[in-house]
């Protein structure tokens, strides 16, 4: 009888109202109706898979009017498959309704189709706008050059990195800082704007 129960929680597919179509696995659910809210509660090897988004954690809850809202906490990895675009983070919290995810801890976000990995204790992901925010101990990774800054936006259509807050970047040898930089990822060229300084080595 048990072993019936597990397989039913590992298989059963999880609809919403809305065109996306989500699916579940994970070693025990729970769930509860309040107020007009519906929450499922998935615990252990929690996993939840839409048409294009892949969410992994050790616990993941699932609430708000037609299920908008997911928690992800715990070993959490996600993995956006359109842009190719991986997360890892300590919690993830996701808004279906408009495409916006929050990672706080260690986070990191690795697009993998522009070779960047990029890190910072909160991340928010505007995947309609493919705009990302990164606060605290940001530090990107590309080719030979590091980035690294209190706050940072990155332009994902324009391929454009901003950096604030003490920000800095080194290209191989190279050293330059100042109150702002932007970076094109694309040319890996650095516009640099107050208090302007560097060090380039032959």
């Amino acid at each position: 009888m048990r072993k019936r129960y597990l397989i039913f929680l590992f298989c059963f597919p999880l609809l919403f109202t809305s065109a996306d179509k989500f699916t579940f696995k994970a070693d025990k659910m729970s769930g509860s109706k309040a107020l007009g809210r519906d929450t499922t509660i998935l615990t252990g090897h929690a996993e939840v898979k839409s048409n294009t988004l892949l969410l992994r954690a050790d616990r993941i809850e699932i609430q708000g009017k037609d299920n908008q809202f997911i928690d992800c906490v715990g070993n959490v990895w996600g993995h956006e498959e359109d842009k190719d675009i991986l997360f890892y983070t300590d919690r993830l919290r996701y808004d279906r309704k408009l495409k916006i995810a929050r990672l706080e801890g260690n986070s990191t976000l690795e697009d993998r189709t522009n070779a960047i990995v990029a890190k910072g204790r909160f991340i928010e992901y505007d995947d309609a706008n493919e705009i990302t925010v990164f606060q605290i101990a940001v530090r990107l990774f590309k080719d030979d050059m590091v980035c690294r800054s209190e706050h940072a936006v990155y332009h994902r259509k324009d391929k454009m990195l901003d950096l604030t807050g003490f920000p800095v970047v080194y290209k191989k040898d190279d050293e330059f800082r100042a109150d702002k930089i932007r970076v094109d990822l694309d040319t890996d060229d650095v516009i640099m704007e107050g208090a302007v300084s560097g060090t380039i080595k032959n």
